[in-house]
């Protein structure tokens, strides 16, 4: 099966407190968007589409595919006000294919095995979602902040990316969100919501975190750190 990934990194990055957007930011000494296309390029994924700010398309180009030949980038397509409208749009750009894999350009520690993991189960299941268990337990509370119920922690899961589904269901699905103006926060949601249908959950990893703010930005210092040490 042909295989497309789009990589998400529209996003204005405001919990970063930073002048520069986070997902141009260096981390250990290439732009943190750099790490998920490196992941996709030794992959067997075909093609990637890239979906940036508006008017950033340039800049990705000469300063991030260009620089480090990453050939696998086909497309760099401008992103919407929100997360679920730029995946529609790099859902839009991706040429001819069976799977996609929708990646936050946020995890820069995605690695071979997970997506692997997400291809396999979406070939088999027609999904793909990395995701964890989580190790908290959770509280659901109202609007006053009271606790309302406690969930069993053993069925819940934090989610993760790549997101992986048959490319013509998750494009029906995301062209029944937009069409309705249905905000969801994740790809598994809009397959939940369009279709009713259950989504197949596979191992992640703990590593692969969204950096979101400067205590990530921290955390993902120290994994490259151990990183780079185990490399020596």
């Amino acid at each position: 099966m042909r295989c497309s990934a789009v990589v998400l990194a529209a996003g204005k990055g405001s919990r970063m407190n930073s002048d520069k957007l986070k997902q141009y930011m260096e981390l250990n000494g290439y732009p943190l968007l750099y790490y998920s296309l490196l992941a996709f390029e030794k992959s067997r994924v075909d093609e990637i589409v890239l979906v940036t700010g508006e008017g950033e398309e340039g800049y990705c180009r000469a300063k991030i595919i260009e620089k480090y030949q990453f050939h696998k980038v086909k497309k760099i397509v401008p992103g919407g006000g929100e997360r679920y409208l730029s995946v529609y749009q790099g859902l839009l750009a991706v040429n001819d294919t069976d799977i996609v894999l929708i990646h936050d350009g946020a995890r820069p520690f995605l690695d071979q095995k997970i997506i692997e993991r997400t291809i396999c189960a979406a070939e088999q299941f027609g999904s793909g979602v990395a995701a964890m268990p989580v190790k908290d337990t959770i509280k659901i509370a109202d609007e006053d902040q009271f606790v309302l119920q406690t969930p069993d922690r053993s069925r819940l899961w934090m989610m993760q990316t790549p997101q992986t589904f048959s490319y013509s269901k998750i494009r029906a699905a995301y062209e029944k969100i937009v069409a309705k103006g249905q905000s969801v926060t994740d790809d598994a949601m809009a397959m939940e919501l369009a279709f009713g249908e259950k989504v197949k959950l596979v191992e992640g990893s703990y590593r692969n975190i969204k950096v979101t703010t400067q205590e990530d930005w921290a955390i993902a210092e120290v994994f490259c750190q151990r990183r780079n040490s185990k490399k020596k």
